[in-house]
């Protein structure tokens, strides 16, 4: 595994066309670039890239200019908003990069990431251990365990002047302690005196153990033996025979897929210290496509389906795991192939993922949600291989591949493109909810069109967001996964032309009456002509919590003409749908009729209706008012290291703490009940509270009286 960035060079020859097409999954390798915020990632594969040869220099995450960050959002923000791909040959292996967002909010992104991939490179920055980095990377580390990956850690910003790797795996072991995997270095790090950083792969020459080994060599041969299920190493290590330097290899390999092992490998990125050799791992000691697990599947009607294997030779099937635009606004799908080869001028059958297309909620607006049931078929016209926006033309795409797909329509990110004959959906992967609102609203009347074309196009990329028509509040809420996220979709809305504003979230309120009353409704008029005249009298009384509106008719002796009760009811109900405060409709109670009077010319029913809003608005001022609140049951995952921050947290924001119960390991379930105006800025505020390790859950429960 070592060589000069030189070598490495000369050895990828950039990729072209033939090298990035490979036939044999064998000779791809996908592998998602995680980390926290800061860590170098989306540097790392600048420099990986260029090492390669696959792009002429190495850009600058400062400047605008690295391949991975190439949407706007990302230049501006100067970090990554979604998933990037670039690809390279190394020793005539094909590596798929796939960089992923270091900030929480784009959780769903770096999922997608590890649905593409077979492996990840977990990148920590060696300058940032004394910075906080065991939170954020616990929560990445737990993204990875989910997802079933091997991964490798890579260890960056070796020449940082704060630079400490030593501490830096110590985290990292710390973090992974309890997982069963095992983190050793296999290279050795040494800093000159002029602060030049040279990195030294320990695996390395004929026979690694001939000569008396260092510290970091002896633990990563001893480490890779104990590992081994080959006996006969074992027997030749502890004889003092010579052990070669393949079975290692081979033996690295396989622990690396059975998840048993992490190997652990520093770079120094600017100076290219360390980064052939890392290549050289990832080509090594990454499992190939074929390792992949089958994928569970299912039928286009939901029915069973075999598992999808990772089979060059089987049928087609391949799938979207994330929907962008390019700089003309075209849609670019990114696409895996699970079994198969995917060539152009080829028909697909699509199977749209149900958990991209969920059952709409109350309030729900959908605006630019388009009508995907499955069973549409596509064309796929030209096949890709993406260096970030840069899309070079292939003749195919095989099993375990990646590759990016253009003018698939209403084709979205989670869809199943298979073939015809045999059509099949693959299960989804889990997509974080969203949970900060953000009310917006057109600046002016000719913006409103224009922030409905922007909603639509935003639907189609962004799989977390959702667009809420509030009926009460009749706002338009777009509820994303956090500011950054937030920032995201506004600045692409008002890339598109839409002139929108942001509002403060309003928060639907209920009143209920404190106590029985009764009302009269009068509705005499008479101007010439036909007249109206209708007299009602009504009885409310306050009804349990979730009672909603009764009406009841007591009416003896047709002091109302039976025709006209209806229009009594309706007025009434339409008074207290509107509110007798506007705004706050008035709810759990019952209406009684009891007496009233009518004209054989002048009575109507819309007169009724009148008289009955009346009297139904004069009863309930007698009665007098409780103000009531929408009231949550949340549920917060939480370390139990922060489990008081967080209950003392729910208990300043009114929360009343109904249980809690063990989770996984380390963790509890708080359920609690908070009324919705605490939880407005939730998300960002428990983030900020538990360095985002914890995550939460809410669903209406009821409404209760205001500090009740």
């Amino acid at each position: 595994m070592g060589g000069s960035k030189a070598d490495s060079a000369r050895r990828g020859r950039g990729g072209r066309a033939g090298e990035l097409a490979p036939d044999d999954p064998a000779a791809v390798r996908s592998v998602a670039i995680v980390g926290p915020m800061a860590a170098g990632k989306t540097t790392l594969v600048e420099e990986l890239l260029a090492a390669a040869g696959a792009i002429p220099r190495a850009g600058s995450v400062a400047a605008g200019t690295t391949v991975t960050d190439h949407d706007p959002d990302a230049r501006r923000q100067q970090r990554s908003v979604a998933p990037a791909v670039a690809s390279l040959v190394h020793r005539d292996i094909k590596i798929n990069l796939i960089d992923t967002p270091g900030c929480p909010d784009f959780l769903a992104e770096v999922r997608a990431g590890l649905r593409a991939a077979d492996a990840v490179l977990f990148v920590v920055g060696t300058a940032d251990a004394a910075d906080g980095v065991a939170a954020p990377t616990s929560a990445l580390l737990a993204e990875c365990r989910r997802a079933g990956l091997p991964a490798v850690l890579v260890l960056s910003r070796l020449d940082h002047a704060r630079a400490d790797e030593d501490a830096a795996l110590a985290t990292c072991r710390e973090v992974a302690a309890g997982s069963g995997e095992v983190l050793v270095p296999v290279t050795r790090s040494e800093r000159a005196p002029d602060g030049t950083v040279t990195v030294h792969p320990l695996l390395a020459g004929d026979d690694p153990t001939a000569e008396e080994p260092d510290d970091l060599r002896r633990e990563l041969v001893e480490t890779l033996i104990e590992q081994s299920e080959d006996e006969a190493l074992l027997e030749s290590w502890i004889g003092g025979e010579p052990v070669a330097l393949d079975a290692l290899r081979a033996d690295l390999a396989t622990a690396v897929a059975r998840r048993s092992l992490v190997p652990v490998a520093g770079v120094c990125a600017p100076t290219g210290a360390g980064l052939d050799a890392l290549l050289d791992l990832v080509v090594d000691a990454v499992p190939p496509p074929t390792a992949h697990p089958p994928l569970p599947a299912h039928a286009p009607d939901g029915a069973g389906h075999d598992p999808v294997d990772p089979d060059p030779d089987g049928p087609l099937v391949a799938e979207v795991v994330h929907t962008g635009t390019d700089a003309q606004g075209s849609r670019v799908s990114l696409v895996r192939v699970f079994s198969g080869r995917l060539r152009p001028d080829t028909a697909l059958t699509v199977c749209a993922d149900p958990l991209r297309i969920p059952a709409p909620r109350e309030g729900e607006d959908p605006t630019g949600a388009e009508a995907r049931s499955g069973g549409e078929t596509v064309r796929v016209n030209r096949v890709y291989a993406p260096l970030g926006a840069t899309l070079r033309e292939v003749p195919w795409c095989v099993a375990g591949d990646l590759c990016a797909l253009t003018r698939l329509g209403p084709v979205g990110t989670g869809d199943t493109l298979c073939a015809a004959e045999d059509p099949v959906g693959l299960d989804g992967w889990e997509l974080p909810e969203a949970l900060l609102p953000v009310a917006v609203t057109a600046a002016d009347r000719s913006a409103q069109d224009a922030m409905a074309r922007g909603l639509s196009r935003l639907a189609a990329t962004e799989t977390t967001l959702r667009v809420e028509r509030n009926e009460d509040t009749h706002q338009i809420v777009l509820w994303c996964t956090g500011e950054a996220h937030a920032d995201v979709v506004l600045a692409r809305l008002r890339a598109s032309g839409a002139n929108v504003e942001v509002t403060d979230v309003a928060v639907p309120e209920r009143e209920t009456v404190a106590g029985p009353a009764t009302g009269l409704g009068r509705h005499v008029k008479q101007s010439g002509g036909h007249g109206q005249f209708a007299v009602c009298r009504i009885e409310i009384e306050p009804l349990p919590r979730g009672s909603g509106v009764e009406f009841v008719d007591r009416i003896v002796g047709g002091a109302i003409p039976r025709a006209y009760i209806p229009g009594v009811e309706k007025g009434v109900r339409a008074q207290l749908d509107a509110g007798v405060t506007p705004g706050r409709p008035v709810v759990d109670l019952r209406v009684t009729l009891v007496d009233g009077k009518a004209h054989s010319v002048d009575s109507s029913d819309q007169a009724f209706q009148t008289a009955g809003a009346l009297a139904i608005r004069e009863a309930v001022a007698a009665a007098g008012t409780v103000v009531m609140e929408r009231l949550y049951e949340v549920e917060v995952t939480v370390d139990d290291a922060q489990l008081g921050a967080v209950l003392g947290d729910l208990a300043s924001r009114h929360g009343r703490v109904v249980g809690t119960e063990p989770g996984e390991p380390g963790c509890t379930h708080v359920r609690a009940e908070v009324p919705e105006q605490a939880l407005l800025r939730y998300a960002v505020d428990l983030r900020a509270l538990t360095s985002g390790t914890a995550s939460f859950t809410r669903r209406f429960s009821r409404y209760e009286p205001v500090g009740g």
